[in-house]
């Protein structure tokens, strides 16, 4: 008897047509075989121990026990990694931001509704992002937990209570050579967050932990479609003692404040007197698949030598930001931040970043926001 060393995946969905479909899309595939499929989150959660796959997909509207809640007895009681299935509604776009929080490695957007008779259009995503979640270990699906006993520091504002951890160990997967840099905690500081698969929950652990008074302004590029980073962004804004925005054409930047690229557009920079604005541009063609581009975002801020940049590249697939880390290294004062191996969703841009040898720290996701403080006024 042949040994199969395919991926086995479940396909949830309350419509037949599209379990057919998306089971199509599968045909032949080299690394994942549909082992079974589920009508609802009810049925899903009895074929999950039955059938014990490596991965699903899964609707998020459906009957009886909708993708969210269905979400939310898996991680409990049968944890495997999901890929969501969203509408692109205003309303699919933060049930998919919560999905993420629920555990969920990613989401896929129908091209039009939830019977989507042009699914071929998203084929190839949906596909590449289910290979990659079947590689997913389970231990990464849970909330990072904080591994640390030490008090807190409570800041409250607005009557919001947030806790802000004390420095603590860091624990690098990598050894990294230390840059030499030239320093200077008081001079003006830009921070580059650039973050794709998992980025999400990576974003939230290190937002909510930057104290409102931060000396800088934040510029965010997350790998998600139009209309889905203005959800992440009033979800975060809702959790952080900073403000959270999406970036809008002519935003003044400016310090304490979060700037998310819209989906769909590269987020650029253009001096405004003694100022800073952000400029959206969607002519430009994607870099490497994506717009936003973390690779466009860095080049960008790497033309202006009056910040000192601290950039951070945290969870994702593919190499995004490691071509613009070189540009930023190459003109100016740069701290370079990789997210660690060990609490990344998948380590593929963080790992490239290392690669180049320009990174100055690796950090456990719950240690980045302290380190980027570190740095800082």
């Amino acid at each position: 008897m042949e040994f199969s060393c395919k991926s086995k995946l479940l396909v949830v969905d309350d419509s037949a047509f599209m379990r057919k479909l998306i089971s199509d899309f599968f045909v032949g595939n080299s690394k994942v075989e549909v082992v079974g499929t589920a009508r609802n989150g009810k049925d899903a959660l009895m074929k999950i121990q039955k059938l014990q796959p490596n991965v699903v997909t899964m609707d998020i509207e459906m009957p009886e026990l909708n993708g969210l809640e269905a979400l939310n007895e898996i991680m409990s009681i049968c944890p495997v990694p999901v890929v969501m299935l969203s509408s692109t509604t205003q309303s699919g776009a933060e049930n998919a931001i919560k999905a993420i929080e629920y555990g969920a490695v990613d989401f896929v957007t129908k091209p039009s509704g939830t019977i989507s008779l042009d699914l071929y259009k998203i084929q190839e995503e949906l596909v590449r992002k289910v290979e990659q979640a079947a590689l997913v270990p389970i231990s990464k699906l849970k909330k990072p937990s904080e591994k640390r006993q030490q008090e807190p520091i409570l800041i409250s504002n607005n009557n919001r209570k947030k806790e802000f951890f004390t420095e603590a160990r860091s624990t690098p997967i990598v050894e990294v050579k230390k840059q030499k840099v030239d320093w200077n905690r008081t001079s003006k500081k830009l921070v580059l967050i650039g973050t794709s698969t998992g980025g999400p929950r990576a974003l939230q652990t290190v937002i909510t932990k930057i104290p409102r008074n931060i000396q800088a302004p934040i510029l965010i590029v997350q790998h998600m479609p139009a209309g889905f980073t203005k959800s992440l962004a009033i979800r975060l804004d809702q959790l952080s003692e900073i403000d959270v925005k999406e970036a809008e054409q002519g935003d003044i930047l400016q310090n304490g404040v979060a700037y998310i690229a819209p989906g769909g557009y590269h987020l650029k920079l253009k001096k405004i007197g003694t100022s800073y604005g952000i400029v959206l541009d969607n002519k430009e063609l994607p870099r490497s698949g994506h717009r936003p581009s973390v690779d466009v975002m860095f080049e960008e801020a790497s033309q202006f030598k009056d910040f000192d940049k601290i950039a951070v590249i945290m969870t994702g697939m593919g190499n995004d930001g490691s071509k613009g880390l070189k540009a930023l290294k190459r003109s100016g004062n740069v701290m370079a931040i990789a997210e660690s191996a060990e609490t990344c969703i998948v380590y593929g841009m963080p790992k490239a970043a290392v690669e180049t040898q320009l990174v100055d720290e690796v950090a456990d996701i719950e240690d980045i926001a302290q380190t980027i403080m570190k740095y800082l006024p």
